[in-house]
């Protein structure tokens, strides 16, 4: 689940007990230094849009009993980064992808070498990027692995049985901690959130009730359920941090309409589960809330620990995963605005908060960054405390940064680094094909497009985006439920004026994507109309439309989420009771159709419609340089020379077989002419009976002429190419 700019320090993680003495440094310092980051790089400008989408994959093992993880994420992992660095030193305008670290062992991220541009060009190279990394990931696997682009490993907490379980990490009866990245920050981060919670987390989802189901809910006791889950991110450069915090805005309140359009798991711990998306299922994951902080209760009583952030005992109403808090956009026009639409009480550290102010932050991003300050940093690596210098690092805001993991991050310009102010969607599930995933990521950099290039937003109140965020896991949402959503989609300072709840309304997401009545025009059309003013190209154009197409009717239902999708493959399976369990069998019999889907062995139209994805061959993975071919000894050079040589013999021999059997099939023509123009003399059409020697004439020349056609077909069938000998 991707960490969205984590660095993965090389160190020994301090244990939690050494850890709780650094804390308020960390936490202290951590907003000293975006200060002065901020400070560094508030004039920042990047004229020219880039955008760049991250996608994570699981290694799965496919047997006669069943699936389990392939936990050799690490081993693929370098090996796909040394090819790649291979390439690039032999070619060095080549080299396509980035490989990354996720936490489970079982996965990879693959992230474009470089970012897409602002051209429609790149819009297509989106697929063309996500089929070729693709392609790279099967040359890596071992012929018993499949690499499906699928959310979750659905027997997970119900396989790997061979392996110990309540380990010291996870300390989980249901998952050893064998699954998690070896590297050591993966194994700090699971044991601190345990430790500072206090006991293990715990995840719970709606059980999907069949005719033969008992219980009402599934159950799973650690991190991996949640962060061992996949998904699509998009990352966007902005102009200047103004648009970033605008482009911020925006995309919080797109994040759940677009989590529901991409809905991709209906399977946890080897069960059905009655919702559609993975979210609530990471937010428990990673919830390090101790018990005061998840009271229901106004007050507690507990003195905590001074240590901590709020000392153990300030009530938080979310997990550190979860919706963008608060909108922090500030432009002139539209300051007021997202100040107005800030109806959810945002919980911050008051010191925080009062520091950010003094030293010149406006009250919407100091709030903003002074809720990121309510955790503790969870991971703190011996000698890189207060040996950081926060004139120049921003180690220890990022710490907290990266491991708030919301719906949309806000994203300052890394320390010493070309790159500038980016925002990134984090909601989306990833999909079975790379037709899908490029669907999505380019409708969302068209529809920001067209939000700042026709100066529109799309504001509703953040409580209403938390509710959103709430009914796109339900079953079935893409197509049944329905959104808050702005009625009209107005030029800036409007918003602001009457009252708030007057333009927001319930719709579809179909509605919302082509349009309601005569007041809203709909998502996809005004898309289509930026691409018509720009002068797209027809090409692009074209595949545009292919990709929205796809998502309108995902919408409408015509179409399949890939929830729904696995869901019908699990119940229509043979092995199915009707009880809501996914088997061993049915769970790889599941990966093995994600995987050919996606690799475009096999087509779904329920999923696709009539879009066909071409094959993704691990032989077309990499670039094969024009180089020059040395031979051991001049004998293996004849050798090779001699094989061509026969193989040269045998083409020109198949070419005189194919001119054979075109002409003897020119002569059965003509006498099959001749026969049809016989029987036409010999059985007149009027009704008029022969007499027995015409009978016996037509009897005779029908069977030689029969006799000689049956000839001629042997010996044509004799001479036919083999199937796959084509010219």
């Amino acid at each position: 689940m991707g960490k969205g700019g984590a660095v993965l320090t090389v160190g020994r993680p301090l244990p939690w007990q050494e850890a709780k003495d650094k804390l308020t440094y960390v936490r202290q310092h951590g907003v000293d230094q975006f200060i002065q980051h901020y400070r560094r790089h508030a004039t920042k400008q990047r004229d020219t849009l880039l955008y760049g989408d991250e996608i994570e994959y699981g290694l799965f093992k496919l047997s006669s009993s069943g699936a389990s993880l392939s936990l050799r994420g690490d081993e693929v992992r370098s090996l796909l980064s040394n090819r790649e660095a291979e390439e690039r030193r032999a070619i060095p305008e080549s080299g396509k992808v980035t490989w990354h670290p996720e936490y489970g062992s079982w996965m990879v991220e693959s992230t474009p070498e470089k970012p897409y541009s602002g051209y429609t060009d790149d819009l297509r190279r989106v697929e063309s990027s996500m089929r070729s990394r693709r392609a790279r990931l099967l040359m890596a696997l071992k012929d018993d692995e499949v690499a499906p682009t699928v959310v979750a490993f659905p027997l997970l907490g119900a396989s790997n049985e061979e392996l110990p379980r309540n380990g010291p990490v996870a300390s989980s009866v249901l998952v050893p901690d064998e699954v998690i990245n070896p590297h050591p920050r993966f194994g700090a981060l699971t044991k601190n959130i345990r430790e500072r919670r206090g006991s293990n987390v715990e995840v719970v989802a709606p059980l999907f009730q069949d005719d033969n189901t008992t219980g009402d809910a599934i159950k799973a006791d650690a991190m991996a359920f949640g962060m061992g889950c996949c998904c699509l991110q998009v990352t966007f450069q902005c102009r200047d941090v103004d648009e970033s915090r605008h482009v911020y805005d925006q995309l919080a309140v797109l994040a759940p309409i677009m989590m529901a359009l991409t809905a991709a798991t209906p399977i946890l711990a080897g069960k059905l589960q009655d919702h559609d998306c993975r979210w609530d299922i990471v937010s428990q994951s990673v919830d390090d809330r101790t018990v005061d902080e998840r009271r229901t209760s106004l007050s507690s009583s507990s003195k905590g620990d001074k240590r901590l952030a709020g000392s153990g005992t300030r009530k938080l109403r979310t997990s550190r995963y979860a919706a963008a808090a608060s909108y922090v956009c500030r432009r002139c026009d539209l300051h007021s605005c997202a100040a107005r639409y800030n109806d959810v009480e945002v919980e911050v550290d008051e010191s925080a908060l009062n520091k950010l102010k003094r030293e010149g932050i406006d009250d919407l991003l100091a709030t903003h960054v002074a809720h990121l300050f309510v955790r503790d940093p969870l991971v703190i690596f011996d000698g890189l405390c207060e040996e950081v210098d926060d004139t120049t690092a921003t180690d220890h805001f990022e710490n907290l940064q990266s491991t708030n993991w919301n719906s949309v991050r806000w994203k300052p310009p890394p320390a010493d680094s070309q790159i500038g102010w980016r925002v990134e969607l984090r909601t989306m599930e990833v999909q079975l094909t790379d037709f899908e995933n490029a669907a999505f990521t380019v409708f969302c950099v068209l529809v920001l497009r067209v939000l700042l290039s026709f100066d529109l937003n799309i504001y509703v109140p953040m409580s209403k985006v938390h509710e959103n965020m709430d009914r796109a896991h339900s079953r079935g949402a893409a197509s049944q439920q329905k959104f808050w959503w702005r009625s009209h989609m107005v030029v800036p300072g409007e918003p602001c004026t009457g009252d708030k709840e007057e333009s927001v309304v319930e719709m579809t997401l179909l509605e919302i994507l082509t349009g309601k009545g005569g007041y809203y025009p709909g998502l996809v059309p005004l898309v289509l109309v930026y691409l018509d003013s720009i002068g797209c190209d027809p090409d692009t154009a074209s595949r545009v439309q292919a990709y929205v197409d796809l998502i309108v009717k995902r919408a409408s239902g015509e179409l399949q989420t890939a929830a729904a999708w696995q869901r019908d493959f699990v119940r229509q399976h043979k092995d199915y009771r009707k009880d809501s369990v996914v088997t061993p069998t049915i769970a790889r019999d599941l990966l093995q159709r994600c995987h050919a889907i996606g690799v475009g062995d096999v087509h779904e139209p329920s999923l696709l419609g009539e879009n066909v994805v071409a094959p993704v061959r691990k032989e077309n993975a990499y670039n094969v340089q024009l180089s020059r071919v040395h031979f051991q000894t001049s004998s293996s050079l004849c050798t090779l020379l001699d094989q061509y040589a026969e193989r040269a013999l045998l083409v020109k021999k198949r070419k005189a077989v194919v001119e054979d059997v075109a002409r003897l099939r020119n002569e059965l023509d003509e006498k099959e002419k001749e026969l049809k123009e016989l029987n036409d003399a010999l059985e007149p059409s009027n009704g008029v009976q022969r007499s027995p020697s015409l009978n016996r004439l037509h009897s005779e020349e029908g069977e030689n002429l029969a006799v000689t056609l049956e000839r001629m077909r042997g010996i044509s069938e004799s001479l036919e190419p083999a199937p796959g000998d084509g010219v």
